[in-house]
């Protein structure tokens, strides 16, 4: 009895063991396979609806049906009820010519695809500015100074308006005193290096900015951009951000384009009603912006951005308000002892510095948009000295690019300071400002990038000004002697 009873208690341990076994197999295959299910609800795409094609984050949980079909709760509950309350005897309809009753089992012919689509990205975590490494303003204009000659007023604002937004968004309300933004107008004649001014800032600072034109902007319900697309930009920039995008930086080029148009007889859908529609951007306030996309339609989520915070800054050419300058200052007195000549003020280089809020309100800037702009400053336009200098001493100066081509090569390029006025010279007669430089030194570099590859042996090019004025060639020196070649 004994040996029968250890025989009866060793089977019974076996299949305890076997048991546990098994049950461990089973374990691990349902570690599998949720894992497996785990790995395939994480590839970055979640599940929509086969009827109403909402995602599985908006309806929750969804049934799953054979093939890859997948219907939520929502539809799923309506299709039963439907059914269950439907006064129609479905049995009746069976003889019913033309009236066909799909079965479960016909879904096995369909494959469709398991209609799918990606997750929302999670939003990066937002770090608060610390005042200690926000850049002083001398830091900011020698970085400035780096890309930029002159504009030494210019560059100076924009580096203290900068500054000032850095720790006004810093410190946010610390305390009952609370700093206002100090919004910018930049007027300045085509081609005195505006645009370029923001552009280069933009690769400085570590902050979201935006550069928007107002050309393209119109009164709500018109063909064109509506205000509010500057603010989705800038939420672009801000990878669709908001906190982020909230303290960034808006620049509007083409400010001038919106004055109010001098006829009073059409609709003035891009002038004064655009000024007027952008006057709560630029006091500050909550607008309802599209993400992704520059304008509001019913498939395109909205998301609200506060304004309040956002540094603009405008900028334009302001074409003939010299003129609306020149008239203001000869009506002071024409004749007497206090009489000013006219030479003097037609002359004036720098008759634009001398602008006032009354000169823009005459050439159709409303006073509510100028008064939301409290820091005017101009640039002045560009002579021949500034001119020289943006040639050759910037960082990305258009000779050093040129000169990088050329080295590419293993042949040197030089330029004469006589040519380098000789251009200067013919892009004040274009007056388009540093714009003309570029096309002139396309124009005569023409020759030389398709000769220089030709001959191995040329080691070096001097530019001279008789090639310039098309009186005489560039120097080429080869290897071993100076021979001049390339007659223009």
């Amino acid at each position: 009895m004994s040996e029968n009873d250890f025989i009866i208690v060793d089977e019974e341990e076996t299949n305890k063991e076997d048991n546990k076994q098994d049950t461990g197999r089973e374990e691990e295959k349902k570690e599998v396979t949720t894992s497996d299910h785990s790995e395939k609800d994480d590839d970055g795409y979640e599940r929509i609806c086969f009827i109403c094609h909402r995602p599985e984050s908006v309806t929750g949980k969804m049934v799953e049906l054979p093939n890859n079909i997948a219907v939520c709760p929502d539809c799923m509950q309506r299709s039963f009820d439907m059914m269950n309350n439907s006064s129609m005897d479905l049995s009746s309809m069976m003889n019913i010519p033309g009236v066909h009753f799909m079965n479960l089992s016909d879904l096995e012919n369909m494959q469709p695809k398991a209609q799918k689509i990606k997750k929302k990205k999670e939003p990066k975590e937002f770090k608060q500015l610390d005042i200690k490494k926000i850049p002083a303003p001398h830091k900011i204009k020698a970085r400035l100074d780096e890309y930029i000659v002159g504009q030494e007023y210019a560059k100076k604002a924009i580096s203290v308006a900068v500054y000032n937004h850095y720790k006004r968004v810093a410190t946010g309300t610390m305390d009952e005193i609370e700093i206002e933004k100090s919004n910018m107008l930049m007027i300045g004649p085509t081609g005195c290096g505006k645009t370029y001014l923001v552009k280069t800032l933009a690769k400085l600072l570590d902050v979201p900015l935006a550069i928007t034109d107002a050309t393209s902007l119109t009164e709500a319900g018109y063909i064109g951009d509506d205000i509010e697309s500057v603010v989705s930009k800038l939420l672009a920039a801000a990878d669709n951000d908001v906190e982020r995008a909230e303290q960034g930086i808006i620049f509007i080029d083409e400010i001038d384009k919106i004055a109010k148009k001098k006829t009073s007889s059409q609709r003035d859908v891009s002038g004064e009603s655009v000024q007027q529609g952008m006057l709560k951007l630029l006091e500050g306030s909550e607008v309802e912006v599209p993400v992704g996309a520059n304008s509001k339609n019913a498939m395109v989520p909205l998301t609200t951005v506060n304004t309040k915070n956002i540094l603009f800054i405008c900028g334009g050419a302001f074409p003939d308000l010299e003129d609306i300058i020149k008239e203001r200052l000869q009506k002071k007195t024409s004749m007497g002892f206090n009489a000013e000549l006219k030479d003097t003020v037609e002359h004036d280089e720098e008759l634009l510095s001398k602008v006032t809020i009354e000169d823009l309100r005459k050439f159709g800037m409303i006073p509510e948009f100028l008064g939301r702009l409290p820091i005017v400053f101009t640039l002045k336009g560009l002579d021949k000295e500034m001119l020289v200098k943006i040639l050759k001493e910037p960082k990305n100066a258009i000779l050093k690019q040129y000169q990088k081509l050329l080295a590419l090569d293993e042949v040197k390029l030089e330029f004469d300071d006589s040519a380098l006025e000789a251009i200067a010279e013919k892009a004040m007669e274009k007056d388009t400002g540093a714009r003309a430089l570029r096309a002139i030194i396309e124009e005569f570099m023409l020759d030389i990038m398709y000769e220089i590859p030709k001959d191995d042996n040329i080691g070096e090019v001097t530019i001279t000004r008789a090639y310039i004025e098309g009186t005489g060639g560039p120097v080429i020196q080869l290897r071993g002697q100076a021979v001049p070649r390339l007659d223009g």
